[in-house]
């Protein structure tokens, strides 16, 4: 006993490590095949202990045997580890104790509860068994063996082992301890061992998975992901991938990055060239925040309201040609790239201005002062950004209300004249100044003569005061 107790607990270690499935919620149904022994000699004064356990293993002495399918067993998975099994078995008894009695035949019904030790084993294919229940035994009576016309309910205790060679099939052996009340004699061990098979559980899928543990039951999937696939192989289920049918990286929820720039295929907008995750995982060669799939110049830096592209500059003032009035013409920043009249250009208008003639104390202007007046316009069109004030002088003599009058009343058609003859009137001022601005003494024929004048300058601040008199 010694010796099979330490094979056994051996026999134990090395199988356990191995895990298999065995009788539970997913194979909830058994049948066992099995050949069973009746030992009465176990049964004796010191039964069940003390000696009685020394002859246990005499099967050739003691055990009556029937070598053929002698007992048939149907179990039910209950929960948590238990089993309630039921149990039809027949034999013949020849042997009783150390006697030889005339054949008897044996009928027992056997129901017990048994309970799977296999999770202390850490779930390998060996199943230690302990299980208590109750039977009916029968034995005929033949009138001359020591026990006759038996016919009594049983308490009954079991251990047993099962080894798993599959997820359905286990080698079956158990000895059953049967107590009989009320017939001396009559109490015995039952022993069995054959072939139980495992059915009933529900694979819908086929994967090898039953659905109670299948976390998705209607699709082929593995064991490491509780029976959900995994159909890109990237090591992440496709329940939680966001790209089921591309291997990819867990750091992007098992979606690729062909071109490792850190953004994710599905969000790059550039997937097969490197790119930035400020640029949606595009490149941006020239660095000036317009991506070059859409830069038109990705080798210049430009902004991206002229699609990446520089502004140019044609005329080389220095001023761009989005912000240039006049794009082919060297202008300056003040008058927005446009040129402005130098002094000799200012002169040269002054010296047209000083040819054109009035009427005596009137305002109308001479018809030989046309041709003076027309390379007055075409100048002033050669600077369209430009704004010119026409002045308005005369000399002292008359009252400074009449001549104030009159000069303004000169400029104003100065003014008129080069509106209708193609110079725009947003270009043009004109005021009278009288005789507060003389240039020559108004004491000699020769100075007041210079005196009453048409000058023409530039009105530098006309847009300053255009934006005050809008703020008022």
């Amino acid at each position: 006993m010694k010796h099979l107790s330490k094979i056994l607990f051996a026999t134990m270690l090395v199988l356990g490590i191995t895990s298999m499935n065995a009788q539970d919620a997913n194979n909830p149904w058994s049948i066992g095949i099995q050949t069973n022994a009746v030992d009465f000699y176990p049964t004796g004064e010191d039964a069940p202990l003390g000696g009685t356990f020394d002859e246990y293993f005499n099967t050739g002495d003691h055990w009556n045997i029937l070598p053929s399918v002698s007992r048939l067993t149907v179990g039910r998975y209950i929960g948590s580890g238990f089993v309630f099994e039921l149990a039809g078995s027949l034999n013949q008894i020849e042997d009783y104790g150390d006697m030889g009695v005339p054949q008897m035949a044996y009928y027992a019904i056997d129901g017990s509860f048994n309970y799977s030790l296999r999770a202390l084993l850490n779930d390998g294919w060996i199943d230690p068994v302990v299980g208590i229940g109750g039977g009916y035994t029968s034995i005929a009576d033949n009138g001359d063996a020591p026990i006759s016309d038996l016919n009594a309910a049983t308490l009954n205790g079991k251990v047993g082992l099962n080894f798993w060679f599959s997820d359905n099939i286990a080698l079956t052996l158990e000895s059953n301890y049967k107590h009989v009340f009320d017939v001396d004699g009559a109490t015995h061990f039952q022993h069995a061992g054959g072939v139980k098979f495992m059915f009933g559980g529900t694979d819908s899928d086929g994967d090898g998975i039953y659905d109670k543990d299948d976390e998705c039951p209607e699709t082929p999937g593995l064991p490491e992901f509780n029976g959900c696939p995994d159909s890109d192989g990237d090591g992440i289920q496709d329940r939680m991938d966001n790209c089921p049918d591309e291997a990819g990286l867990a750091e992007f929820d098992g979606c690729p990055d062909s071109d490792g720039d850190g953004v994710p295929d599905p969000e790059d907008e550039c997937p097969e060239e490197a790119g930035s995750v400020e640029m949606n995982g595009c490149p941006d060669a020239d660095g000036d925040g317009v991506a070059d799939n859409e830069d038109e110049c990705p080798n210049e830096a430009g902004p991206a309201e002229n699609d990446g592209c520089p502004y140019e500059d044609m005329d080389d003032d220095g001023v761009l040609d989005k912000d240039d009035d006049c794009p082919e013409v060297a202008g300056t920043a003040a008058n927005n790239g446009c040129p402005e009249p130098d002094v000799e250009v200012i002169s040269e208008l002054n010296e047209y201005s000083q040819t054109v003639l009035f009427d005596l104390n009137k305002a109308t202007i001479r018809q030989e002062s046309e041709e003076a007046l027309k390379s007055i316009a075409e100048i002033m069109n050669e600077y369209p950004n430009t704004i010119f004030h026409i002045e308005g002088h005369t000399d002292s003599t008359g009252s400074a209300e009449y001549n104030e009058k009159l000069s303004r009343e000169r400029a104003a058609s100065v003014e008129a004249w080069l509106e209708e003859n193609g110079v725009p009137s947003s270009r043009l001022t004109s005021e009278g100044y009288g005789e507060e601005r003389p240039i020559a003494t108004n004491n000699t024929a020769a100075g007041r003569q210079d005196n009453r004048r048409v000058e023409i300058s530039l009105d530098k601040n006309k847009e300053v005061k255009d934006s005050d008199s809008s703020m008022e």
